[in-house]
């Protein structure tokens, strides 16, 4: 007998209640929720996973200003940030530790391949866990109705990427260098597929790791083969130093990027070399996003300036608050089945979750370096349309309002 996905679901929260897990902790004033937030806040991505921390925390500030009452009581959430130092053995230290607070919820992680092993320890202790970043296809994969993300995945980021490099970049041969994480292998994998399909060849399939500094082994070994485009699946720690050494060497092949190369700190590492650069991210374009222009004025008066993620991190804050207000509970037995079903209008476009927990649409944007900034070149697939029974921001107005 094959039961429907909403029953599962049912089943699932149920038995994740009886866990135990997410214990809130009921004070004088009311009940505290604690919500985990992680990501990179040491190292090479301390500046990416930083950027989602603030994300996350500025929709909790604001949630908890709000003094809302939910099951009858005052909640305060608090939010507790772990650093996975963007490693999976960590990550799934850090998981564990969250899971030993008693969380009701996780905010992460940053990195495909710290969220796919934390995954299972928040699955197994009926804890849940809402992504702002990780792209990996597996992620969502493995059955866990407990796991979803607010970015579209790598299936649709690689395909993009594939076919603008052969339409749009006229690449006729290609190199590509991954560094074998779950993110970087898997984006690799899928633009891979996509710029076969267009016709071109690929002279060469090399690999790094996501510590390294020095590419100039690779780097030479590619330039015999003289390719139109070098494709970097990985983040901007490695793509800067990867951009400056090629120039050294005088391999002018364009190079094209993903999600993990769209930063500002990119841009810093790699100097005057950046410039022509091309590089994707999922979604729109800051400005073009439903509250992007209100949100940016908000985070950069606190934070500072944006790297990729912070609207993404705010959004999956901001949807599980709202899922608990829909269940009027805390408890995950009775809010996982509601954000499983949950249509919203966030900061950066429509949220709703499919079967697996991916977020519907799948709009992906290309920027290219002008002038030292990212500038947009063009969004490609289709968002989500806005939800019929949309919920308002956590702050009371609508996301499409001036101002928010």
């Amino acid at each position: 007998m094959k039961l429907s996905h909403a029953f599962a679901l049912t089943i699932l929260a149920a038995t994740l209640g009886l866990q135990g897990c997410g214990k809130e902790q009921t004070t004088s004033s009311g009940l505290v929720v604690k919500i985990g937030s992680v990501a990179p806040l040491t190292g090479p991505q301390a500046h990416l996973g930083k950027d989602n921390d603030n994300g996350a925390r500025l929709a909790i500030e604001e949630v908890n200003a709000q003094n809302l009452v939910i099951g009858g009581k005052k909640v305060h959430f608090e939010l507790i940030s772990e650093d996975d130092q963007a490693d999976p053995k960590t990550a799934t230290i850090v998981a564990q530790k969250l899971v030993d607070q008693k969380v009701n919820a996780v905010i992460g992680h940053l990195n495909s391949g710290a969220t796919i092993p934390a995954s299972k320890i928040y699955h197994d202790a009926g804890v849940v866990q809402i992504s702002p970043s990780a792209t990996a296809i597996p992620y969502t994969q493995q059955g866990f109705k407990n796991a979803f993300r607010v970015m579209t995945n790598d299936e649709q980021q690689g395909k993009v990427l594939g076919e603008f490099a052969v339409k749009q970049m006229a690449a006729k041969k290609i190199a590509i260098i991954d560094d074998r994480t779950a993110y970087g292998q898997g984006l690799a994998d899928q633009f891979e597929k996509a710029a076969k399909a267009g016709g071109a060849e690929i002279l060469a399939r090399e690999y790094t790791t996501d510590r390294a500094t020095d590419f100039l082994a690779i780097l030479t070994t590619i330039k015999g083969g003289q390719p139109d485009v070098v494709f970097y699946g990985g983040m901007d720690a490695q793509a800067g130093p990867m951009v400056k050494q090629m120039r050294s060497l005088g391999l002018n092949a364009k190079f094209l990027g993903g999600d993990g190369t769209q930063s500002r700190e990119f841009i810093k590492i790699a100097g005057a070399d950046a410039e022509g650069v091309t590089a994707s991210t999922p979604g729109l374009p800051m400005e073009k996003m439903p509250g992007g222009s209100g949100f940016l004025k908000k985070f950069e008066s606190k934070y500072g300036k944006i790297q990729i993620y912070a609207p993404y991190a705010y959004d999956a804050a901001m949807t599980l608050v709202d899922a608990m207000k829909k269940a009027d509970s805390v408890d995950p037995a009775k809010y996982l089945p509601v954000l499983a079903q949950i249509r919203r209008n966030g900061v950066t476009g429509p949220i709703a979750f499919d079967a697996k927990g991916d977020v519907k649409g799948g709009a992906v944007t290309l920027y290219q370096v002008k002038g030292g900034n990212w500038v947009p070149l063009q969004t490609m697939g289709q968002e989500a349309p806005p939800a019929a029974d949309a919920s308002p921001a956590a702050d009371g107005k609508s996301p499409f309002s001036a101002g928010y």
